[in-house]
C-alpha cells in the first residue's frame, strides 16, 4: 500500500498553533492535500490525549481510525534542554508509539521529570541519551526521530545548540536511531553530503502548526508497505522509503545566514567574511542551515548515494497561486482558485505531481498551469529564507512583494 504520511504535526495545545486544530479539520485538510496517514501530534498533553481517545479507535495494527476511517499514528514532539560537554543543548525529537497503553506509560514516566499540561511540546531537562533509554525501556517499538535536524535553535546539528555528530548526541543509544528529519531548510541532497548519515533513513514531515494546505503535508514521506505500525517502523529501520516530498530548502526560514531585524541575508561565504556578524548592527547573525551543512559535510555538493530514496521539491499550491494572483495566501481570491483546482483534480498532491498540462489548462489559465509544471520540474526560483523569514517564490513582477505568509499574519504558525 502506498502511504503518503505526515508524521510530525501539532495540536491546538501547542504554543503558537491554530486554535481550531482538531481531528476533524486535520482529517479534512489531509484529504484535500492528498495524504492518507497523519501523526496525531502532542500525545503527551492530557487534554489532547482525552480527545484522541474519544475521536480515534484502535484495531491492534498500531493505526488509529476516525469515524470515517481516516488513518492516524500516535506521535508527539519532545523538547530536551540540557547541558552536555560544557555547552547548552536544545534538541527536539519526534516520538512514535504503537498504542494508547504505551502512550500512557510514556506520559507517566515523563511526569516524573516535569509537567505535561502547559504545552503540547513539553520541555524536559534530560539528555537525548537518557530520553531514548527511557523510551526503549517502556516499549522497544517506540521510535525516536531527531526533528528538523539542521534548525539553528532546537535540533541535532543546530548551529546554536546542537552537536557535530549523531553519536555525540545519542552516544550508546545511537543504535536506536533509524531516521532523521530534514526540516524545511534542508533537503536529502544536502544531507547526503554527510557520510555519518548513510545508515539512517532521511524523512520529511511538515511540523505543522495549522491545518491549512500551505502547511499540512508541505513535507511528507511516502512508504510502500502495509498500513501497520510495525511495517512503517521496519521501513525506517531498513531504509525502505519510497520517496520524500520536500519544499525547496530556500523556502525554509533558516536556509541562509542573516539578521531579520536589519533585513540582512547572506550566503555562507559572505557571512564568514564578516565572521558571522551583522554588517549593519554588528550583532551575531543567525547562522543558517546551508553554512552548517558546509561545515559538517565530508562530501562535495552533488554526491548521490546508490541506495538513496528519491525526493521531489514542491512549493505549496497556495503559495504559487498567491504569488501569481498577487493576493494573500488565505484570501478569498486564492481560495476560489485553489478550490476550483481541487474540484477538478481531487487533491493538491495530485495537481502538483500528476496532472497533465493540457488538463490543467482546461481547468485554469495557462499561466497557472505553466507554474504548476515548472514547480514540478524544480524550475521556480526562490528568494531564500533566513533568520525566521520564509523564502518566497519569484515570478515575473512579484520580486518586490512581501511574503504572503507575513501579509496574512500566518508566520506565527510556522
Amino acid at each position: 500500500m502506498r502511504l503518503i504520511a505526515d508524521l510530525h504535526i501539532h495540536s491546538r495545545f501547542s504554543r503558537a498553533t491554530s486554535k481550531t486544530l482538531n481531528i476533524t479539520n486535520l482529517e479534512k485538510y489531509a484529504k484535500i492535500k492528498g495524504l492518507n496517514l497523519l501523526g496525531t501530534g502532542d500525545f503527551t498533553h492530557p487534554e489532547w490525549i482525552k480527545e484522541l481517545k474519544n475521536e480515534l479507535t484502535e484495531d491492534g495494527s498500531g493505526i488509529l481510525k476516525t469515524k470515517t476511517n481516516f488513518n492516524f499514528l500516535l506521535q508527539t514532539e519532545i523538547s530536551l534542554i540540557y547541558t552536555q560537554d560544557g555547552k547548552g543543548r536544545r534538541i527536539h525529537n519526534v516520538v512514535l508509539a504503537k498504542n494508547f497503553d504505551v502512550v500512557e506509560q510514556i506520559n507517566a514516566e515523563l511526569l516524573k521529570k516535569g509537567r505535561l499540561d502547559y504545552d503540547g511540546r513539553p520541555i524536559f531537562g534530560i539528555s537525548c541519551v537518557e530520553f531514548v533509554e527511557m523510551m526503549k525501556n517502556i516499549d522497544k517499538d517506540t521510535e525516536i526521530i531527531p526533528a528538523h535536524i539542521w534548525t539553528p535553535w532546537f535540533s541535532l546539528f543546530g548551529s546554536n545548540s546542537g552537536f557535530d555528530s549523531i553519536k555525540g548526541c545519542f552516544k550508546d543509544q545511537t543504535k536506536h536511531i533509524h531516521a532523521v528529519e530534514t526540516g524545511l531548510s534542508s533537503d536529502p541532497a544536502m544531507n547526503w553530503r554527510l557520510s555519518q548519515l548513510d545508515d539512517f533513513s532521511i524523512v520529511s514531515f511538515s511540523d505543522l502548526h495549522s491545518y491549512w494546505p500551505w502547511r499540512i503535508g508541505r513535507e511528507a514521506t511516502i512508504f510502500d508497505c502495509e498500513l501497520n505500525y510495525n511495517e512503517i517502523i521496519n521501513s525506517l529501520k531498513n531504509k525502505k522509503i519510497e520517496m520524500t516530498i520536500e519544499v525547496d530548502p530556500n523556502y525554509g526560514k533558516y536556509h541562509l545566514d542573516g539578521h531579520r531585524a536589519c533585513n540582512v541575508c547572506l550566503e555562507p561565504k559572505e557571512a564568514l567574511k564578516n565572521k558571522n556578524i551583522c554588517p549593519k548592527c554588528k550583532r551575531p547573525l543567525t547562522v543558517g542551515v546551508l553554512q552548517r551543512v558546509e561545515k559538517l559535510a565530508d562530501r562535495e555538493e552533488g554526491y548521490n548515494p546508490k541506495d538513496a530514496a528519491p525526493f521531489k521539491s514542491l512549493i505549496p499550491l497556495s503559495e504559487i497561486l498567491s504569488a501569481l494572483l498577487n493576493s494573500g495566501v488565505a484570501s478569498k481570491k486564492i481560495w476560489q482558485e485553489y478550490n476550483n483546482l481541487i474540484n477538478n483534480f481531487d487533491s493538491e498532491l495530485n495537481i502538483l505531481l500528476e496532472a497533465k498540462k493540457d488538463d490543467l489548462i482546461k481547468a485554469t489559465n495557462e499561466k497557472i498551469a505553466d507554474a504548476i509544471i515548472s514547480n514540478r520540474e524544480g524550475k521556480i526560483k526562490i528568494k531564500p529564507g533566513y533568520d525566521g523569514v520564509y523564502g518566497q517564490p519569484i515570478f515575473e513582477n512579484n520580486e518586490k512583494q512581501p511574503s504572503k505568509n507575513n501579509q496574512e499574519g500566518l508566520n506565527k504558525f510556522f
